[in-house]
């Protein structure tokens, strides 16, 4: 049958042309969208890499530098994520939510192979080289920590910190956590008051502590030392306290306790918060003291937390150098771990050594995870 209507041949050709343009546009957009999805991860690269480049640059303006890191790093990172959900995207939809979390956790995958894997694997080769990381040595860096009169020194004090620091900062913490945990007002002044130090820094903490411990010999003019001033106020005269071999390890050691039983209370305080009232009440109703509800029922129910902070202690202490670094730079008898490696490192210029320590700081670390990973499976196995 032919059509009679002459105006209906051209709207058909004109649908036909439009719908063969939209073709084309839709065409054109996934393109666009391939060749975007897969230009903005590498050009996020590149300008990630240059920007590196530019960062080692040694003589560059320390503020230029800070800006570059801030706004690049920001910026290309958000375009690196952005353009590799568009390759997702790009997907047929059954592969989508497969593949995706893959590819977000990637470069944090990735991150954490660059500046942890590698560098443990590569202190480890280090750790049987000579100074200068050249010729291989065997084990003469590791015959070196356990035969050097220094090494075995700081050894022995490092342990002394392991025992003394958690066991004070985790106990005075407990006490601390129980009694303000009974404070009907001021609860929240307390507990600032006692967790400020954690705001200082290891080094801003032992320049406080320096005037503390201050002395000055005859003839060097007034002591200005707050302990020096307590002790000759009884009639004793003024002490070296930082040289006073072996006190002035425990001296040192006091800094941190300082510094971390804010932190302990802090946790702990939570912990026994989250006691049930059901079972104290039981408790009381049995006859039970105080002083047996603290050890027969709040410490059995927050021991894991108990366990934790006493983990996260030991864990900084292996680390601690800034204490020793800034007190007595490893002098009178004061050296510990990390401080040797820092020192073999940096001002001795031996690599072999310090990667060396550093091996077997991090093999001192590893027992102590390993425990606190089994006690959190068995937690989660009770649940």
């Amino acid at each position: 049958m032919a059509d009679d209507d002459p105006g209906r041949g051209t709207v058909t050709k004109e649908r036909v042309d439009s719908d063969e343009l939209g073709a084309g546009g839709t065409a054109g957009v996934a393109i666009l969208r391939i060749i975007a999805a897969f230009a903005v991860p590498i050009i996020s690269f590149v300008v990630l890499w240059l920007t590196f480049e530019f960062l080692r640059d040694a003589e560059a303006n320390r503020l230029v530098l800070a800006l570059v890191a801030i706004v690049v790093g920001v910026a290309g990172v958000f375009a690196l994520y952005w353009g590799m959900d568009l390759v997702v995207n790009l997907l047929p939809a059954r592969f989508r939510e497969s593949v995706r979390p893959f590819v977000f956790v990637g470069p944090a995958l990735v991150i954490l192979t660059v500046f942890l894997v590698y560098p443990a694997v590569n202190t480890t080769v280090i750790s049987f080289m000579d100074a200068q990381s050249q010729e291989f040595t065997g084990l003469d860096n590791y015959k070196f920590v356990f035969t050097d009169e220094g090494m075995l020194r700081s050894i022995r004090n490092t342990v002394g910190w392991i025992i003394v620091v958690p066991l004070f900062s985790v106990g005075i913490g407990l006490v601390f956590a129980t009694l303000v945990d009974r404070l009907r007002r001021g609860e929240a002044l307390a507990k600032s008051m006692i967790f400020l130090p954690m705001a200082i820094s290891f080094v801003g903490a032992s320049i406080v502590w320096r005037f503390i411990y201050s002395f000055r010999p005859e003839g060097f003019g007034e002591q200005i030392g707050l302990l020096n001033g307590i002790w000759m106020g009884l009639g004793g005269n003024p002490v070296a306290w930082l040289s006073e071999e072996p006190w002035n390890n425990l001296f040192l050691m006091v800094i941190m306790i300082w510094l971390q039983t804010g932190f302990a209370m802090v946790i702990l305080s939570a912990a026994i918060k989250a006691v049930p009232d059901d079972i104290l009440e039981a408790a009381r109703i049995d006859g039970a003291t105080e002083i047996q509800i603290f050890w027969r029922v709040i410490i059995p129910s927050i021991m894991s937390s108990i366990v934790v902070v006493t983990t996260t202690m030991v864990i900084s202490v292996l680390k601690i150098f800034d204490i020793v670094w800034v007190m007595t730079n490893g002098q009178f008898g004061t050296e510990v771990i990390a401080e040797r490696m820092v020192r073999w490192f940096f001002r001795n210029d031996h690599n072999g050594r310090g990667a060396a320590i550093a091996v077997i700081l991090f093999l001192a670390i590893v027992p102590v995870m390993w425990v606190n990973v089994r006690r959190f499976r068995a937690e989660e196995a009770m649940r």
